[in-house]
This record gives C-alpha cells, sequence and structure tokens, in this order.
C-alpha cells in the first residue's frame, strides 16, 4: 500500500492517490477491513474481481457507512483516487444519495475521454506515474467557476475533523450560523450522509488511534470523551465498524 500526494491544483477536490498491490500464494485470503470515511473514491482495479465492477476495470464507489471488507486472493493491482467530501458531486454532479454503500462502473458519471485515460494504467505502474496519469484524467472534470456550497462544505468537515470538542451536530451548526437542519440539507446534497453520521465516523478514527497508543482507562470514559453517553450504544457502533467490540479490539 503507498500514498502519493495530489497535485495542488486538484487539492480542492482530491484528499490523496492510493495504490494497493498484491500477490499471494495459492489457496491464500487476506481478509482487509477499512473503516470508513465520508468521501467517495474512482479506483482501477486489476485482480480485485469485485461483482460490482461488471468486467469493467475503473469503479466508483461511493461514500460506506459500514465497514468496508474485501477478500484479497491471488495477484492484483488497484490504483485509487480518494477524493474530498463531496469531491464526486463538485466535479461530476452525481447525486451523493444514490451512491451511499455502492460500487459501480464509472461509466456511468465520467466522460468516455476520461475513462479512457484511466483504463490505460496498467498494473504495476509505479505509484508516482500512475498518480499523474490519473490526476491528467481527473483534470478536465474540474469546474471552471468555484462551487462556494462545496467550499462551505469543505470548510465544515475540516473543522469536526480538526476540532474534538465538537460532539454533537449542534455544536456544528451554531459554530458556523447554521441552522441544523441547513446543515444537513448541505451534507445530503454533497456527501450523502448526515452531519452527524460523519462527526461519528471521525470520533471513531479518533477512538481507535486513542486505543492503539496503548489507551488503559475505562471504556465509558473513552466513550462520553467522544461523544457517547451511552456505553451500549458506543460498543455496539464500534463493533458494527471495527469488527469486534472495545475490549477485544485493545487486549489485541
Amino acid at each position: 500500500m503507498e500514498r502519493t500526494e495530489t497535485p495542488a491544483d486538484l487539492a480542492p477536490w482530491v484528499e490523496y492517490h492510493w495504490t494497493l498491490a498484491w500477490d499471494l500464494p495459492e489457496h491464500t485470503a487476506y481478509p482487509s477491513a477499512v473503516i470508513p470515511h465520508p468521501a467517495c473514491n474512482l479506483t482501477v482495479e486489476h485482480g480485485a474481481a469485485r461483482a460490482a465492477a461488471g468486467g469493467e476495470v475503473v469503479l466508483v464507489t461511493g461514500v460506506t457507512t459500514r465497514r468496508f471488507e474485501v477478500e484479497v486472493t491471488g495477484s492484483g493491482w488497484v490504483h485509487g483516487v480518494k477524493l474530498r467530501p463531496g469531491g464526486l458531486v463538485a466535479l461530476t454532479g452525481a447525486d451523493a444519495r444514490a451512491w451511499v454503500d455502492r460500487t459501480a462502473p464509472a461509466a456511468e458519471l465520467l466522460p468516455r475521454g476520461v475513462l479512457d485515460v484511466l483504463a490505460g494504467l496498467a498494473p504495476g505502474t509505479p505509484a508516482a506515474d500512475a498518480t499523474k496519469v490519473a490526476a491528467a484524467a481527473v483534470r478536465p472534470l474540474v469546474p471552471e467557476t468555484v462551487d462556494p456550497a462545496h467550499n462551505r462544505l469543505l470548510h465544515l468537515v475540516e473543522a469536526m475533523l480538526g476540532d474534538r470538542t465538537l460532539l454533537r451536530v449542534d455544536d456544528v451548526a451554531e459554530r458556523h450560523g447554521l441552522s441544523r437542519r441547513a446543515l444537513e440539507r448541505l451534507f445530503a446534497r454533497y456527501v450523502g450522509v448526515g452531519p452527524k453520521w460523519v462527526l461519528a465516523r471521525y470520533r471513531m478514527h479518533d477512538v481507535v488511534t486513542v486505543l492503539d497508543s496503548g489507551y488503559d482507562g475505562s471504556m465509558a470514559d473513552l466513550a462520553a470523551a467522544h461523544g457517547w453517553y451511552d456505553q451500549a450504544h458506543f460498543a455496539r457502533d464500534f463493533t458494527a465498524l471495527v469488527g469486534v467490540p472495545p475490549s477485544s479490539y485493545r487486549r489485541a
């Protein structure tokens, strides 16, 4: 797995690029799971053999509300463009809600010229070279004028990610001078899920980071510090997204 930075001119829409390559012995499977982010991915996949691909290699995966799981076998190579929250909508005009928990051929959204460039990426292409090609393919999608609503969304998401004191949707709305309804409409339009879900996912990433750093306090305190006031609810959310209860994750 290798990450590469996106060119500066694409940064308002693309967060980074990632390249994944694998080569496993016969009869060996590797389960891979990722805690979801409120973002879409544009991928070129060789060897992943996902049923949703329909034989195509260029795919779009919308915001995933569940833990993203895939079983890796054989050999393969994937180059991905991780878009910023709302990036898919800002670049293509897509309905974000129609892509939640969905992977489909990118031909549903992207013009043929973009698809042809991406489909030309061959397995084994060095990550830096693949990033240059993918960036060149995405660049024609950039709108001629700035979308102020998308800019506002990015500002809100940056605050939600960086300010750990924001634990409730009402906190975000009040901090930024918006009504809760206006905030929810903005997220529904550009992300496809509500601000409450986004806050919960970011705080869950924080929880996992704290546990990884060797946290030895009570789970009740950990849950409360990150916005869960019901420990049972926290345990259910953690298990659904990480795959095991928080206490088992810490022991492991």
